[in-house]
């Protein structure tokens, strides 16, 4: 599914214009980028959390140049679904297979 395809589904399920659900849902991408950029979680019940997880520094390796480089520590985004989505997928796809 494509966001483009999210918009039409909301659009169709509450009746708000297309062109206003699209403002909003890259409205909210926006924020959590800011938030995560800004080192801030972000927790929506029920769904899950766009949270930074830190990684440490580690020793890298160029093969070409058979050289060893120093990787700093840094931050990468990561999405920990609730346990309800978990739930719901899971169910939602035992029933596709059976």
């Amino acid at each position: 599914m494509r966001k483009a395809d999210i918009v039409t589904r909301v659009s169709d399920l509450t009746g708000v214009a297309k062109v206003d659900v699209l403002v909003a849902l890259e409205a909210f991408f926006k924020e959590v980028k800011n938030s995560l950029k800004e080192g801030e979680n972000v927790y929506v019940r029920g769904f899950g959390s766009f949270v930074t997880k830190k990684r440490a520094q580690k020793i890298g390796r160029i093969i070409k140049r058979n050289e060893s480089i120093v990787i700093p520590e840094h931050y990468i985004p990561a999405f920990k679904p609730a346990k309800t989505f978990v739930d719901a997928v899971k169910k939602g796809n035992k029933d596709k297979k059976d």
